[in-house]
């Protein structure tokens, strides 16, 4: 195990990188402190949205322009504008305007030139039916981080850090693309992080593309695979906020606390609703190998946060996090055929399969099973059909729930269920459904989707806020 660490900075954060010198980079370090690091660094904020499409909303970018035969020249000048307005507001901290605003014409011309040629290649009908689209997503998704990662050396490089860029977005490179742990250690080859900063771009170009496998995920894949390729000591994720038992904008900034220490298996509960401390697939690797993540909040440098590692268990019995979402569909599929019948499930799930939906929570009796599914999950209307035709004397129905979700290491102590109806009766809300495994890690409370909010902050303070 190597005496670094591998740490990754949000683009909401980089955004705000004047702070984050002082926070994380420099701040108050003395000349030997500064190194051991590795920096991997996303894209500025709302910049890749620009380059793809609006993660929130779905509005076209670049990308998205492109591909439905839109304006995307007007999209790249757009873009190219406000990526460079970002240098512009770093002009006071020490970036050289010129040498940045160059690298980002060079890229955004180099792409303007490719998407000319790929419009007049498709003109004359060379693909053979192939589909060229899936490069251009490639393309365009490492400019960004290409972008924040070469100002981010320009930056430190003018306060006196040996910072270094290790740009993995395959710039120009006509090879052909290895696999990632190949191009990673061809990158880092040679460095010794004692005595220099890299900062890695988010994005790496590798065999079979990034973005095809992971998609807007794909900065937290290249964080994982740097810290195993490296034996990293720790990854740290350096979010805007804390990992705390719950959220402060619903909850009050006054009544959450920092989580502290929690394990992998509770980040993949928080994964399942929708709360991810970390990609599960970029967990799943460092797990693996024994490197533990740490979770803090970027501008408050004096708290080390959260670990997460493979064998915490609290030593008293306690809630770590109450959590949920609220974009839940039941599929609610009632057949007295089903009583006894092998196999009935098995088909049901089949549907699952075929439709690419991953369920979030299951509920079973004598002749009624329950899915409970992402309601944005694209091909569900055909998932419901196809249950339908499986089972066509079976009455199938679907509705909009919330899912509330109790999340600990160790919540193993007699009375919780029932602390928990009480304090969801106590405010007027009624459990739909419940579920819950044997290990006890995580209790998932179905409720009316209207009852959300309030369900949240009554196991909220039942759990947390009453514990002394």
């Amino acid at each position: 195990m190597g005496m670094h660490t591998v740490e990754k900075i949000g683009g909401t954060s980089m955004s705000r990188f004047g702070e984050l010198l002082d926070n994380i980079f420099i701040g108050n370090r003395k000349p030997s402190e500064l190194y051991n690091r590795v920096f991997v660094v996303s894209a500025y904020g709302g910049i890749t949205d620009m380059l793809l499409e609006n993660k929130k909303t779905g509005e076209p970018g670049i990308y998205g322009c492109f591909k439905t035969g839109g304006n995307w020249r007007a999209k790249l000048e757009e873009t190219r504008n406000r990526m460079i307005e970002f240098n512009k507001s770093f002009a006071g901290i020490g970036l050289d305007l010129k040498e940045a605003d160059a690298f980002v014409n060079e890229r955004m011309d180099g792409i303007t030139d490719c998407l000319e040629h790929l419009i007049q290649l498709r003109s004359y009908n060379l693909f053979g039916g192939m589909d060229p689209l899936a490069a251009v997503r490639e393309l365009l998704s490492s400019v960004g981080e290409s972008h924040s990662a070469f100002n981010s050396v320009d930056i430190l490089k003018h306060h006196g850090v040996n910072a270094v860029l290790v740009d993995l977005s395959g710039w120009k490179d006509r090879a052909e693309a290895g696999e990632m742990e190949d191009v990673i250690s061809e990158h880092m080859k040679g460095l010794d992080f004692a005595k220099c900063m890299p900062i890695v771009t988010g994005y790496a170009k590798c065999r079979g593309g990034i973005m095809a496998v992971f998609d807007r995920g794909y900065s937290e894949i290249t964080f994982s695979k740097l810290a195993v390729v490296t034996e990293a000591r720790e990854g740290v994720i350096h979010k805007e906020f804390h990992l705390s038992t719950g959220d402060p904008k619903l909850i009050g900034t006054d009544k959450v606390r920092i989580i502290g220490n929690t394990n992998f298996d509770i980040a993949d509960q928080l994964s399942d609703m929708a709360m991810e401390a970390i990609h599960p697939k970029a967990s799943k690797a460092m797990e693996r190998h024994g490197i533990p993540i740490r979770v803090d909040n970027a501008f408050d440098p004096g708290c080390p946060g959260t670990l997460i590692s493979s064998d915490y268990v609290s030593p008293a019995p306690r809630v770590d996090m109450i959590c949920g979402r609220k974009d839940i569909v039941a599929i609610e599929v009632f057949d007295p055929e089903m009583v006894g019948a092998c196999g009935y499930d098995h088909k049901l799930t089949e549907a699952l399969v075929h439709t690419e939906i991953s369920y979030i929570a299951k509920n079973t009796n004598a002749n009624t099973i329950t899915h409970f599914l992402p309601q944005k999950a694209r091909r569900l209307r055909e998932c419901i059909d196809e249950m339908q035709a499986s089972f066509p004397t079976a009455d199938i129905r679907s509705s909009e729930v919330a899912i509330v979700a109790v999340l600990g290491s160790n919540m193993k102590f007699p009375g919780f269920l029932s602390r928990a109806a009480k304090a969801l009766a106590g405010d007027g809300i009624n459990i739909l459904a419940l579920d819950q495994s044997p290990r006890q890690v995580s209790m998932q409370f179905i409720v009316n989707r209207e009852d959300f909010e309030a369900a949240v902050k009554a196991l909220h303070r039942e759990f947390v806020e009453n514990e002394k």
